[in-house]
């Protein structure tokens, strides 16, 4: 029988949530920033080669225990392999209006 301390810690562990895993896009650049195979992947975590695949497509997701293992290699890559940043739009809120409207019709020609 548990005691009440490991009840209250898988209590205290369900309040925070589970945690999210990256998008499977975000786990295939981890991997491949890493420099590692999917067969790699696979044989560490005790599974398959389509098994990495299909999380890496987003067909499945990884449960547990091979979740918490899986999860925590890719957090460990995020933190040695960040993302990199995304080029945002120039801004254009500051450029100046224009004099007024174009006359784009012939007839003044």
């Amino acid at each position: 029988m548990p005691s009440e301390d490991e009840l209250f810690s898988a209590v205290d562990a369900l309040l925070k949530g589970e945690p999210q895993m990256p998008p499977p896009e975000e786990r295939a650049r981890l991997r491949e920033a890493a420099g590692v195979s999917q067969a790699r992947v696979a044989q560490v975590l005790s599974t398959s080669d389509q098994t990495v695949r299909n999380w890496e497509a987003g067909r499945s997701e990884p449960r547990p225990p091979r979740r918490q293992a899986y999860l925590r290699l890719l957090e460990g890559w995020a933190a040695q392999y960040p993302a990199p940043e995304r080029a945002q739009a120039p801004d254009t809120s500051a450029a100046a209006p224009m004099a007024g409207p174009v006359d784009i019709s012939d007839e003044g020609e």
